[in-house]
Protein backbone atom coordinates (compact mmCIF):
# COMPACT_ATOMS: atom_id res chain seq x y z
CA UNK A 1 0.00 0.00 0.00
CA UNK A 2 2.79 2.86 1.15
CA UNK A 3 5.87 2.65 2.59
CA UNK A 4 5.13 5.73 4.47
CA UNK A 5 5.63 3.87 7.91
CA UNK A 6 4.27 1.18 9.82
CA UNK A 7 0.68 2.17 9.67
CA UNK A 8 1.18 1.14 5.82
CA UNK A 9 2.94 -2.01 6.50
CA UNK A 10 0.48 -3.20 8.91
CA UNK A 11 -1.83 -2.43 6.43
CA UNK A 12 -0.20 -4.87 3.50
CA UNK A 13 -2.41 -8.04 2.33
CA UNK A 14 -0.16 -10.29 4.50
CA UNK A 15 0.34 -8.06 7.95
CA UNK A 16 -3.28 -7.43 8.38
CA UNK A 17 -4.59 -9.94 10.23
CA UNK A 18 -0.97 -11.71 11.12
CA UNK A 19 0.74 -8.53 12.19
CA UNK A 20 0.01 -6.37 15.64
CA UNK A 21 1.43 -3.42 17.25
CA UNK A 22 1.88 -4.08 20.85
CA UNK A 23 4.24 -1.13 22.39
CA UNK A 24 6.57 1.50 20.97
CA UNK A 25 5.32 4.62 18.81
CA UNK A 26 3.83 3.09 15.82
CA UNK A 27 3.84 6.53 13.75
CA UNK A 28 7.80 7.04 14.23
CA UNK A 29 10.19 7.43 11.65
CA UNK A 30 9.33 4.90 8.19
CA UNK A 31 11.60 1.72 8.38
CA UNK A 32 14.23 2.08 5.16
CA UNK A 33 14.93 -1.46 5.09
CA UNK A 34 14.30 -4.89 6.55
CA UNK A 35 17.06 -7.43 8.13
CA UNK A 36 15.71 -11.00 9.32
CA UNK A 37 18.27 -12.07 11.92
CA UNK A 38 18.21 -15.28 14.57
CA UNK A 39 16.45 -14.43 17.82
CA UNK A 40 17.29 -18.11 19.51
CA UNK A 41 19.61 -17.73 22.09
CA UNK A 42 21.98 -15.07 21.63
CA UNK A 43 21.40 -11.28 22.93
CA UNK A 44 23.87 -9.93 20.43
CA UNK A 45 22.21 -7.73 17.74
CA UNK A 46 23.97 -7.73 14.08
CA UNK A 47 24.97 -5.01 12.84
CA UNK A 48 22.10 -3.18 11.23
CA UNK A 49 21.85 0.34 9.42
CA UNK A 50 19.49 3.10 11.28
CA UNK A 51 15.96 3.02 10.00
CA UNK A 52 15.91 -1.10 10.37
CA UNK A 53 12.74 -2.92 10.61
CA UNK A 54 14.51 -5.98 12.61
CA UNK A 55 12.55 -9.31 11.83
CA UNK A 56 13.73 -11.90 15.08
CA UNK A 57 12.75 -15.42 13.73
CA UNK A 58 13.61 -18.61 15.89
CA UNK A 59 13.51 -19.16 19.36
CA UNK A 60 12.61 -15.79 21.00
CA UNK A 61 12.95 -15.15 24.70
CA UNK A 62 9.50 -15.27 25.86
CA UNK A 63 7.58 -15.11 29.56
CA UNK A 64 9.46 -13.72 32.46
CA UNK A 65 11.92 -16.05 33.26
CA UNK A 66 13.96 -15.02 29.81
CA UNK A 67 12.62 -11.32 29.77
CA UNK A 68 15.97 -10.00 30.65
CA UNK A 69 17.24 -11.78 27.49
CA UNK A 70 14.65 -10.18 25.00
CA UNK A 71 15.43 -6.87 26.86
CA UNK A 72 18.89 -6.54 25.67
CA UNK A 73 18.60 -7.34 22.92
CA UNK A 74 15.58 -4.58 22.33
CA UNK A 75 17.92 -2.18 24.44
CA UNK A 76 20.89 -3.07 21.90
CA UNK A 77 18.27 -2.34 18.81
CA UNK A 78 17.44 0.25 19.96
CA UNK A 79 21.16 1.91 20.44
CA UNK A 80 21.96 0.94 16.67
CA UNK A 81 19.04 3.12 15.30
CA UNK A 82 16.63 0.14 14.92
CA UNK A 83 12.63 1.45 14.54
CA UNK A 84 10.78 -1.37 14.89
CA UNK A 85 11.39 -5.28 16.30
CA UNK A 86 9.12 -7.50 14.62
CA UNK A 87 9.06 -10.52 17.10
CA UNK A 88 7.11 -14.10 16.33
CA UNK A 89 3.69 -14.07 18.34
CA UNK A 90 5.05 -16.65 20.55
CA UNK A 91 7.60 -14.11 22.23
CA UNK A 92 4.89 -12.28 24.21
CA UNK A 93 6.63 -9.43 26.21
CA UNK A 94 5.57 -8.98 29.50
CA UNK A 95 4.60 -5.49 30.22
CA UNK A 96 7.70 -4.63 31.71
CA UNK A 97 9.53 -4.96 28.45
CA UNK A 98 6.80 -2.91 27.03
CA UNK A 99 7.16 -0.24 28.81
CA UNK A 100 10.85 -0.32 28.05
CA UNK A 101 10.01 -0.06 24.05
CA UNK A 102 8.18 2.86 24.75
CA UNK A 103 11.01 4.69 26.96
CA UNK A 104 13.22 3.35 23.71
CA UNK A 105 10.92 4.81 21.79
CA UNK A 106 11.19 1.82 19.67
CA UNK A 107 7.94 -0.03 18.35
CA UNK A 108 7.53 -3.48 18.92
CA UNK A 109 5.69 -5.95 16.51
CA UNK A 110 4.04 -9.37 16.99
CA UNK A 111 3.77 -11.72 14.13
CA UNK A 112 1.80 -15.08 13.62
CA UNK A 113 4.41 -17.21 12.03
CA UNK A 114 6.30 -17.67 9.19
CA UNK A 115 8.19 -14.21 10.21
CA UNK A 116 10.58 -15.02 7.59
CA UNK A 117 7.06 -14.14 4.94
CA UNK A 118 6.32 -11.11 6.85
CA UNK A 119 9.75 -9.87 6.41
CA UNK A 120 9.63 -10.38 2.81
CA UNK A 121 6.40 -8.80 2.20
CA UNK A 122 7.65 -5.64 4.02
CA UNK A 123 11.55 -5.73 2.40
CA UNK A 124 8.98 -5.99 -1.26
CA UNK A 125 6.93 -3.32 -0.28
CA UNK A 126 9.69 -1.00 0.98
CA UNK A 127 12.20 -1.50 -2.05
CA UNK A 128 9.49 -1.48 -4.69
CA UNK A 129 6.13 0.41 -3.75
CA UNK A 130 4.56 -0.07 -7.45
CA UNK A 131 4.71 -3.73 -6.95
CA UNK A 132 2.17 -3.20 -4.10
CA UNK A 133 0.26 -0.97 -6.55
CA UNK A 134 0.29 -3.79 -9.13
CA UNK A 135 -0.69 -6.69 -7.15
CA UNK A 136 -3.64 -4.51 -5.65
CA UNK A 137 -4.57 -3.86 -9.25
CA UNK A 138 -4.55 -7.18 -10.31
CA UNK A 139 -6.36 -8.34 -7.64
CA UNK A 140 -9.48 -6.47 -8.02
CA UNK A 141 -8.87 -6.98 -12.12
CA UNK A 142 -8.85 -10.77 -11.54
CA UNK A 143 -11.87 -10.76 -9.46
CA UNK A 144 -13.78 -8.22 -10.74
CA UNK A 145 -15.51 -10.88 -13.59
CA UNK A 146 -17.27 -12.63 -10.25
CA UNK A 147 -18.24 -9.02 -8.30
CA UNK A 148 -19.77 -6.90 -11.26
CA UNK A 149 -21.70 -10.45 -12.19
CA UNK A 150 -25.03 -8.48 -11.02
CA UNK A 151 -24.36 -4.53 -11.60
CA UNK A 152 -27.97 -3.73 -9.66
CA UNK A 153 -26.27 -5.23 -6.34
CA UNK A 154 -22.89 -3.98 -6.20
CA UNK A 155 -22.43 -5.43 -2.88
CA UNK A 156 -19.93 -7.52 -3.80
CA UNK A 157 -17.71 -4.98 -5.82
CA UNK A 158 -17.49 -3.31 -2.63
CA UNK A 159 -16.81 -6.03 -0.55
CA UNK A 160 -13.67 -6.85 -3.18
CA UNK A 161 -12.26 -3.20 -3.07
CA UNK A 162 -12.54 -3.14 0.71
CA UNK A 163 -11.07 -6.87 1.11
CA UNK A 164 -7.97 -5.15 -1.43
CA UNK A 165 -7.72 -2.25 -0.27
CA UNK A 166 -8.72 -2.37 3.70
CA UNK A 167 -10.01 0.65 3.95
CA UNK A 168 -14.05 1.34 3.68
CA UNK A 169 -15.68 1.75 0.34
CA UNK A 170 -18.94 2.94 -0.74
CA UNK A 171 -21.12 2.64 -4.29
CA UNK A 172 -22.81 5.73 -4.87
CA UNK A 173 -25.90 6.22 -7.89
CA UNK A 174 -25.09 9.31 -10.18
CA UNK A 175 -26.26 11.48 -7.80
CA UNK A 176 -24.35 10.54 -4.62
CA UNK A 177 -26.88 8.77 -3.13
CA UNK A 178 -25.47 5.46 -1.30
CA UNK A 179 -26.28 2.56 -2.92
CA UNK A 180 -23.91 -0.16 -0.80
CA UNK A 181 -21.34 0.56 1.64
CA UNK A 182 -19.73 -1.54 4.09
CA UNK A 183 -19.44 -1.25 7.88
CA UNK A 184 -17.86 1.99 8.30
CA UNK A 185 -19.50 5.06 6.27
CA UNK A 186 -17.33 6.82 3.74
CA UNK A 187 -18.08 10.63 3.52
CA UNK A 188 -19.46 12.29 0.51
CA UNK A 189 -19.59 16.08 1.63
CA UNK A 190 -17.61 17.43 -1.32
CA UNK A 191 -18.41 15.30 -3.92
CA UNK A 192 -19.48 17.41 -7.22
CA UNK A 193 -21.67 14.20 -8.56
CA UNK A 194 -22.29 16.79 -11.57
CA UNK A 195 -18.74 16.87 -12.82
CA UNK A 196 -17.91 12.98 -13.79
CA UNK A 197 -14.23 13.26 -13.30
CA UNK A 198 -12.23 11.33 -10.69
CA UNK A 199 -11.90 13.55 -7.68
CA UNK A 200 -10.20 14.05 -3.97
CA UNK A 201 -11.56 15.42 -1.03
CA UNK A 202 -9.98 16.00 1.75
CA UNK A 203 -11.62 14.47 4.80
CA UNK A 204 -12.19 16.71 7.77
CA UNK A 205 -10.88 16.37 11.16
CA UNK A 206 -7.15 16.21 12.79
CA UNK A 207 -6.82 12.57 11.25
CA UNK A 208 -6.68 14.42 7.50
CA UNK A 209 -6.89 11.88 5.01
CA UNK A 210 -8.79 12.05 1.71
CA UNK A 211 -12.06 10.71 0.59
CA UNK A 212 -11.30 9.21 -2.83
CA UNK A 213 -14.18 9.18 -5.88
CA UNK A 214 -14.48 7.56 -9.46
CA UNK A 215 -17.13 7.63 -11.73
CA UNK A 216 -18.62 5.08 -13.88
CA UNK A 217 -19.02 6.36 -17.30
CA UNK A 218 -21.25 4.80 -20.44
CA UNK A 219 -20.49 5.84 -23.56
CA UNK A 220 -22.36 8.00 -25.16
CA UNK A 221 -23.80 9.53 -21.56
CA UNK A 222 -22.60 12.43 -20.27
CA UNK A 223 -23.48 11.87 -16.62
CA UNK A 224 -21.76 9.56 -14.29
CA UNK A 225 -24.25 6.56 -13.85
CA UNK A 226 -22.45 5.36 -10.39
CA UNK A 227 -19.55 6.59 -8.35
CA UNK A 228 -16.84 4.38 -6.64
CA UNK A 229 -15.88 6.02 -3.54
CA UNK A 230 -12.94 5.03 -0.58
CA UNK A 231 -12.10 6.65 2.40
CA UNK A 232 -7.85 6.58 2.39
CA UNK A 233 -6.64 7.80 5.80
CA UNK A 234 -2.89 9.50 5.44
CA UNK A 235 -1.40 6.25 5.59
CA UNK A 236 -2.43 5.09 2.76
CA UNK A 237 -1.29 5.23 -0.97
CA UNK A 238 -3.64 7.66 -2.93
CA UNK A 239 -2.65 6.44 -6.14
CA UNK A 240 -3.11 2.59 -5.73
CA UNK A 241 -6.22 3.45 -3.99
CA UNK A 242 -7.22 5.12 -7.35
CA UNK A 243 -5.47 2.81 -9.65
CA UNK A 244 -8.10 -0.15 -8.12
CA UNK A 245 -11.02 2.33 -8.24
CA UNK A 246 -10.44 3.02 -11.72
CA UNK A 247 -9.87 -0.45 -12.94
CA UNK A 248 -13.16 -1.34 -10.47
CA UNK A 249 -15.25 1.58 -11.96
CA UNK A 250 -14.24 -0.13 -15.79
CA UNK A 251 -15.68 -3.65 -14.62
CA UNK A 252 -18.66 -1.98 -13.34
CA UNK A 253 -19.45 0.16 -16.37
CA UNK A 254 -18.94 -2.91 -18.73
CA UNK A 255 -21.83 -4.73 -16.66
CA UNK A 256 -23.73 -1.58 -16.61
CA UNK A 257 -23.23 -1.21 -20.38
CA UNK A 258 -24.72 -4.54 -20.82
CA UNK A 259 -27.67 -3.45 -18.66
CA UNK A 260 -28.12 -0.20 -20.33
CA UNK A 261 -28.64 -2.35 -23.52
CA UNK A 262 -31.58 -3.77 -22.07
CA UNK A 263 -32.67 0.03 -20.75
CA UNK A 264 -32.82 1.30 -24.07
CA UNK A 265 -34.66 -1.95 -25.83
CA UNK A 266 -37.39 -1.60 -23.45
CA UNK A 267 -37.37 2.21 -23.89
CA UNK A 268 -37.69 1.88 -26.96
CA UNK A 269 -40.66 -0.66 -26.98
CA UNK A 270 -42.20 1.52 -24.75
CA UNK A 271 -42.25 5.01 -26.75
CA UNK A 272 -43.63 3.00 -29.94
CA UNK A 273 -46.54 1.68 -27.60
CA UNK A 274 -46.92 5.29 -26.83
CA UNK A 275 -46.94 6.24 -30.54
CA UNK A 276 -49.86 4.04 -30.97
CA UNK A 277 -51.91 4.57 -28.36
CA UNK A 278 -51.85 8.05 -29.12
CA UNK A 279 -52.21 7.41 -32.80
CA UNK A 280 -55.13 5.07 -31.86
CA UNK A 281 -57.55 7.68 -30.95
CA UNK A 282 -60.75 6.08 -29.12
CA UNK A 283 -61.02 2.81 -31.26
CA UNK A 284 -58.14 0.78 -30.65
CA UNK A 285 -57.87 -2.59 -32.08
CA UNK A 286 -57.42 -5.75 -30.90
CA UNK A 287 -53.50 -6.38 -31.40
CA UNK A 288 -52.99 -2.60 -29.61
CA UNK A 289 -55.56 -3.94 -26.73
CA UNK A 290 -53.61 -6.93 -26.21
CA UNK A 291 -50.14 -4.74 -25.98
CA UNK A 292 -51.21 -2.33 -23.88
CA UNK A 293 -52.35 -5.10 -21.56
CA UNK A 294 -49.00 -6.96 -22.17
CA UNK A 295 -47.29 -4.10 -21.28
CA UNK A 296 -49.90 -3.40 -18.17
CA UNK A 297 -51.43 -0.40 -19.78
CA UNK A 298 -54.88 0.60 -18.92
CA UNK A 299 -56.58 2.02 -21.53
CA UNK A 300 -60.04 2.40 -20.63
CA UNK A 301 -60.95 4.96 -17.40
CA UNK A 302 -60.43 7.85 -16.64
CA UNK A 303 -57.43 9.62 -17.48
CA UNK A 304 -54.59 12.86 -16.09
CA UNK A 305 -51.99 13.23 -18.92
CA UNK A 306 -48.73 14.30 -16.85
CA UNK A 307 -45.51 15.66 -18.40
CA UNK A 308 -42.27 16.07 -17.40
CA UNK A 309 -39.73 18.24 -19.57
CA UNK A 310 -36.23 18.03 -19.28
CA UNK A 311 -33.15 19.26 -20.68
CA UNK A 312 -32.13 17.45 -24.40
CA UNK A 313 -28.88 15.92 -22.49
CA UNK A 314 -30.91 14.51 -20.03
CA UNK A 315 -30.71 10.49 -19.55
CA UNK A 316 -34.48 9.99 -19.72
CA UNK A 317 -33.81 5.82 -20.68
CA UNK A 318 -31.70 5.22 -17.65
CA UNK A 319 -33.21 7.56 -15.33
CA UNK A 320 -36.71 6.28 -15.71
CA UNK A 321 -36.47 3.56 -12.65
CA UNK A 322 -35.69 6.92 -10.37
CA UNK A 323 -38.75 8.86 -11.72
CA UNK A 324 -40.98 5.81 -11.48
CA UNK A 325 -39.85 5.70 -7.51
CA UNK A 326 -40.37 9.13 -6.95
CA UNK A 327 -44.05 9.18 -8.16
CA UNK A 328 -43.83 4.96 -6.00
CA UNK A 329 -42.81 6.97 -2.74
CA UNK A 330 -45.68 10.03 -3.38
CA UNK A 331 -48.12 6.89 -3.34
CA UNK A 332 -48.56 7.54 -7.38
CA UNK A 333 -48.38 4.04 -9.50
CA UNK A 334 -48.91 6.26 -13.56
CA UNK A 335 -47.72 4.41 -16.51
CA UNK A 336 -44.36 6.49 -17.15
CA UNK A 337 -43.09 6.81 -20.74
CA UNK A 338 -39.34 7.74 -22.08
CA UNK A 339 -40.91 10.39 -24.78
CA UNK A 340 -38.32 13.01 -26.53
CA UNK A 341 -37.18 15.17 -24.05
CA UNK A 342 -38.45 14.08 -21.02
CA UNK A 343 -41.22 11.61 -19.91
CA UNK A 344 -44.80 11.44 -20.50
CA UNK A 345 -46.64 9.56 -17.74
CA UNK A 346 -50.46 9.74 -16.89
CA UNK A 347 -52.51 8.33 -14.15
CA UNK A 348 -55.83 6.25 -14.74
CA UNK A 349 -58.95 6.42 -12.51
CA UNK A 350 -61.92 3.73 -12.73
CA UNK A 351 -64.63 6.58 -12.63
CA UNK A 352 -65.16 10.33 -13.30
CA UNK A 353 -63.28 11.72 -10.69
CA UNK A 354 -64.50 14.16 -8.44
CA UNK A 355 -63.42 18.30 -8.45
CA UNK A 356 -62.14 17.66 -4.69
CA UNK A 357 -60.06 13.83 -6.07
CA UNK A 358 -58.64 16.10 -9.25
CA UNK A 359 -57.52 18.46 -6.53
CA UNK A 360 -55.98 16.16 -4.11
CA UNK A 361 -54.05 14.51 -7.31
CA UNK A 362 -52.74 17.59 -8.18
CA UNK A 363 -51.37 18.32 -5.10
CA UNK A 364 -49.72 14.94 -5.14
CA UNK A 365 -48.44 15.56 -8.32
CA UNK A 366 -47.03 19.01 -7.34
CA UNK A 367 -44.60 17.15 -4.03
CA UNK A 368 -43.76 14.80 -6.82
CA UNK A 369 -42.66 16.96 -8.85
CA UNK A 370 -40.75 18.90 -6.17
CA UNK A 371 -38.60 16.02 -5.13
CA UNK A 372 -37.75 15.02 -8.68
CA UNK A 373 -36.55 18.60 -8.98
CA UNK A 374 -34.26 18.16 -6.27
CA UNK A 375 -31.72 16.59 -7.95
CA UNK A 376 -33.33 16.95 -11.73
CA UNK A 377 -34.12 20.03 -13.75
CA UNK A 378 -37.65 18.94 -14.72
CA UNK A 379 -41.03 21.32 -15.47
CA UNK A 380 -44.46 19.58 -15.12
CA UNK A 381 -47.31 20.30 -17.28
CA UNK A 382 -50.88 18.12 -16.08
CA UNK A 383 -53.46 17.87 -17.95
CA UNK A 384 -57.75 17.29 -17.26
CA UNK A 385 -59.29 14.50 -16.73
CA UNK A 386 -60.12 12.78 -20.19
CA UNK A 387 -62.34 9.30 -20.58
CA UNK A 388 -61.40 6.45 -22.62
CA UNK A 389 -58.10 5.55 -24.70
CA UNK A 390 -58.74 8.85 -26.88
CA UNK A 391 -58.64 10.73 -23.19
CA UNK A 392 -54.46 9.35 -22.83
CA UNK A 393 -53.66 11.67 -25.71
CA UNK A 394 -55.84 14.43 -25.34
CA UNK A 395 -54.76 14.78 -21.79
CA UNK A 396 -51.59 14.95 -22.60
CA UNK A 397 -51.49 17.54 -25.35
CA UNK A 398 -52.94 19.39 -22.65
CA UNK A 399 -49.82 18.66 -19.85
CA UNK A 400 -47.43 19.06 -22.94
CA UNK A 401 -49.10 22.22 -23.00
CA UNK A 402 -48.97 23.04 -19.68
CA UNK A 403 -44.96 21.64 -19.29
CA UNK A 404 -44.21 24.21 -21.85
CA UNK A 405 -45.78 26.85 -20.09
CA UNK A 406 -44.11 25.47 -16.44
CA UNK A 407 -41.04 25.68 -18.18
CA UNK A 408 -40.41 29.52 -17.80
CA UNK A 409 -42.83 29.50 -14.53
CA UNK A 410 -39.54 29.68 -12.16
CA UNK A 411 -41.96 31.51 -9.52
CA UNK A 412 -44.86 28.45 -9.74
CA UNK A 413 -41.71 25.89 -9.32
CA UNK A 414 -42.20 25.07 -12.44
CA UNK A 415 -45.38 23.49 -12.28
CA UNK A 416 -48.61 24.00 -13.93
CA UNK A 417 -52.24 22.17 -13.62
CA UNK A 418 -53.67 23.12 -17.35
CA UNK A 419 -56.71 24.32 -15.36
CA UNK A 420 -54.74 27.23 -14.39
CA UNK A 421 -54.09 28.19 -17.98
CA UNK A 422 -57.15 30.43 -18.49
CA UNK A 423 -56.76 32.69 -15.67
CA UNK A 424 -53.22 32.62 -15.83
CA UNK A 425 -53.89 33.91 -19.60
CA UNK A 426 -56.65 36.09 -19.18
CA UNK A 427 -54.20 37.73 -16.52
CA UNK A 428 -51.16 38.19 -19.19
CA UNK A 429 -52.96 39.53 -21.83
CA UNK A 430 -54.42 42.77 -19.57
CA UNK A 431 -50.64 43.17 -18.76
CA UNK A 432 -49.44 43.44 -22.26
CA UNK A 433 -50.78 46.58 -22.85
CA UNK A 434 -48.36 49.23 -23.80
CA UNK A 435 -49.09 51.04 -20.97
CA UNK A 436 -49.24 48.60 -18.15
CA UNK A 437 -45.72 47.95 -17.42
CA UNK A 438 -44.78 51.19 -16.66
CA UNK A 439 -47.20 51.38 -14.25
CA UNK A 440 -46.61 48.51 -13.40
CA UNK A 441 -42.79 48.90 -12.62
CA UNK A 442 -43.55 52.16 -10.42
CA UNK A 443 -45.95 50.81 -8.49
CA UNK A 444 -43.15 48.14 -7.72
CA UNK A 445 -40.04 49.86 -7.46
CA UNK A 446 -39.81 50.52 -3.38
CA UNK A 447 -39.22 47.13 -3.53
CA UNK A 448 -36.35 46.71 -5.71
CA UNK A 449 -35.40 45.84 -9.53
CA UNK A 450 -36.92 43.12 -10.94
CA UNK A 451 -35.45 39.62 -9.85
CA UNK A 452 -34.91 41.48 -6.25
CA UNK A 453 -36.02 39.06 -3.01
CA UNK A 454 -38.92 40.90 -2.49
CA UNK A 455 -40.61 41.17 -6.16
CA UNK A 456 -39.68 37.57 -6.26
CA UNK A 457 -41.44 36.77 -2.62
CA UNK A 458 -44.57 38.70 -4.23
CA UNK A 459 -44.86 37.33 -6.98
CA UNK A 460 -44.69 33.66 -5.32
CA UNK A 461 -46.65 34.59 -2.49
CA UNK A 462 -49.50 35.64 -4.96
CA UNK A 463 -49.34 32.75 -6.82
CA UNK A 464 -49.40 30.41 -4.34
CA UNK A 465 -52.85 31.72 -3.04
CA UNK A 466 -50.86 33.48 -0.07
CA UNK A 467 -49.67 30.32 1.27
CA UNK A 468 -46.46 30.52 3.51
CA UNK A 469 -45.75 26.60 3.11
CA UNK A 470 -45.80 26.86 -0.12
CA UNK A 471 -44.18 29.93 -0.71
CA UNK A 472 -41.30 28.61 1.20
CA UNK A 473 -41.18 25.67 -0.86
CA UNK A 474 -41.02 27.00 -4.07
CA UNK A 475 -38.71 29.85 -3.47
CA UNK A 476 -36.29 26.96 -1.23
CA UNK A 477 -36.52 29.65 2.24
CA UNK A 478 -37.97 29.06 5.49
CA UNK A 479 -41.50 30.27 5.76
CA UNK A 480 -40.31 32.71 8.57
CA UNK A 481 -38.18 34.45 5.72
CA UNK A 482 -41.28 34.24 3.81
CA UNK A 483 -43.20 36.09 6.07
CA UNK A 484 -40.94 38.64 6.73
CA UNK A 485 -40.29 39.66 3.52
CA UNK A 486 -44.48 39.83 3.28
CA UNK A 487 -44.63 41.96 6.06
CA UNK A 488 -41.72 44.10 4.52
CA UNK A 489 -43.36 44.51 1.34
CA UNK A 490 -46.81 45.30 2.82
CA UNK A 491 -44.82 48.37 5.48
CA UNK A 492 -42.99 49.31 1.96
CA UNK A 493 -45.65 49.39 -0.24
CA UNK A 494 -48.55 50.51 2.50
CA UNK A 495 -50.63 48.18 0.78
CA UNK A 496 -53.22 45.51 2.48
CA UNK A 497 -52.33 41.84 0.94
CA UNK A 498 -55.75 40.70 2.48
CA UNK A 499 -57.59 43.47 0.75
CA UNK A 500 -58.48 41.57 -2.86
CA UNK A 501 -58.26 44.62 -4.81
CA UNK A 502 -55.24 45.57 -3.86
CA UNK A 503 -53.88 42.00 -4.31
CA UNK A 504 -54.77 41.87 -8.20
CA UNK A 505 -53.74 44.80 -9.09
CA UNK A 506 -50.01 43.50 -7.18
CA UNK A 507 -50.50 40.27 -8.99
CA UNK A 508 -51.15 42.08 -12.36
CA UNK A 509 -48.30 44.40 -11.56
CA UNK A 510 -46.16 41.45 -11.16
CA UNK A 511 -46.88 39.60 -13.98
CA UNK A 512 -45.74 42.63 -16.07
CA UNK A 513 -42.71 43.22 -13.82
CA UNK A 514 -40.96 39.53 -13.64
CA UNK A 515 -42.01 38.67 -17.09
CA UNK A 516 -44.45 35.99 -16.88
Amino acid sequence: MSTRGLPALLHLPGWRDAVRHVAGPVDGPPPTGVLLADGGGATAVPAVAPGTLLCLAGAVGAGTADAWRLEVQLRRAADAGVVAVLLPSAAEPTGGTRLLCSRLGLALLLADEPVLQRALEAAVALAAPDVDRARAVREVSASLPGAVGSAREGAALVRLLERVLGLPVALLDGHGAVLHTGPAPVATAGLRTGEPVPQRVPLPGPDGGTVLAHPVLLPGVRAAQRWLTAAAPRWADPETVADCLAVAAAGLAGRLGVDRLGLERDARARAALLIDVLAGGDGPDAELRRRAAAAGWALDGWHVGVRLGTPAATDTAGSRDEVAAVFARGGLAPVVVEHGDGWSAWVTLPRPPAAETVRELSEDLRRVHRELRRHLRCWTGVGRPRVGPGGIARSLAEATDAAGLAAGRTEQGCFLHVDQLGVAQTLLAWTRTGTFPPAARSLLEPLGPPGSDLVTTLAAYLDQESSLVRTAAVLGVHRNTVAARVARVQQLLEVDLTDRDQRLALHLACRAVVGA
